[in-house]
């Protein structure tokens, strides 16, 4: 088969933007483990019930969230970290929507709807052990909170990695950034303000639900740990774009199941680096102190001296 220019140019594009930046997280999708992302030996009744009812709204998508998070916080399962940052994002996305604060209100809210009936699939897959289902950066996720012997903010960046860098394209997909793309992708964009102005207040709930010590981050680090946060989050949905516009440019039906594999490896290297151990795991001790008790304020800018000259 021959294969056209349009077609050659972006799954071109989608390559070489993806090759330097994902490199590190296809290498750790390697040390992906899969016998210890299995899913609970009974399911939950009550949480899959909670997830079975596709969500119908923006509202309905928030009250689901919400609902989810707090039965898992009820059981001290810490699946409900991620859902403690993404319930408020929804809720935040709403209230955008019902003040007219998007160009394409429909779309909006079709492009929030279709982004947490993602979550709610893999979520229900999960619980009810149809690991088949459960896509790989999401099993990872999902299986890591469980265990509970994670550092809180892996939790959360997992569940973010899995949500922005896997299903954000396929929600994207779905939805279509087509016709009035200029206008979608403004909109796109301006979910990341919503983000930035979150990042405090997500930061505050983590630290009040789960781990006091991450309030202590801004004693150091000042606004960097938001920075880097936010950065993670907008790189992420900038590249779920590209690819959505890959998809809706090439005219090869065989792009996709090849862009697909790439988002599936990606995320799931992501996962995979955002799991591992490293060598240092004196380093991992005092931040699992840290989140559990604060920061020692002294001890922890010797600790990240320390580190830096090892690079050096």
């Amino acid at each position: 088969m021959r294969v056209s220019s349009t077609a050659r140019r972006p799954f071109s594009e989608l390559t070489d933007l993806a090759a330097t930046k994902r490199l590190r997280r296809l290498l750790g999708a390697i040390r992906y483990d899969r016998s210890r992302y299995e899913s609970p030996s009974t399911p939950d009744d009550e949480l899959v019930s909670a997830v079975t009812s596709p969500y119908t709204s923006v509202e309905d998508a928030y009250e689901g969230l919400r609902h989810l998070e707090g039965l898992l916080v009820a059981r001290g399962d810490r699946r409900s970290v991620f859902l403690t940052i993404y319930s408020r994002m929804t809720r935040q996305i709403w209230a955008g929507i019902d003040r007219g604060d998007f160009e394409n209100l429909a779309w909006m809210r079709a492009y929030t709807v279709t982004f947490a009936n993602y979550y709610r699939r893999a979520f229900l897959a999960f619980e009810a052990g149809n690991l088949d289902a459960v896509p790989t950066p999401w099993r990872i996720a999902f299986g890591t909170a469980r265990h509970g012997d994670a550092l809180v903010i892996q939790d959360a960046f997992l569940g973010i990695n899995a949500h922005i860098n896997y299903d954000l394209a396929l929600t994207l997909r779905d939805v279509g950034i087509d016709p009035n793309r200029a206008t979608k992708y403004a909109d796109h964009c301006a979910v990341n303000e919503i983000l930035a102005r979150l990042v405090d207040t997500q930061q505050s709930a983590l630290a009040a639900m789960y781990a006091p010590g991450i309030e202590d981050i801004d004693a150091i680090l000042g606004r960097l740990d938001e920075w880097l946060s936010l950065l993670g989050l907008t790189e992420g949905r900038a590249h779920a774009w590209r690819v959505a516009v890959v998809l809706s440019t090439a005219r090869w039906a065989a792009l996709w199941p090849v862009a697909h594999w790439m988002l599936r490896t990606a995320a799931t290297g992501g996962a995979a680096f955002l799991c591992s151990p490293g060598a240092d795991s004196e380093l991992l001790e005092q931040l699992e102190r840290f989140e559990r008790e604060g920061m020692d304020v002294t001890s922890s800018v010797e600790t990240l001296q320390t580190r830096l000259d090892d690079i050096a």
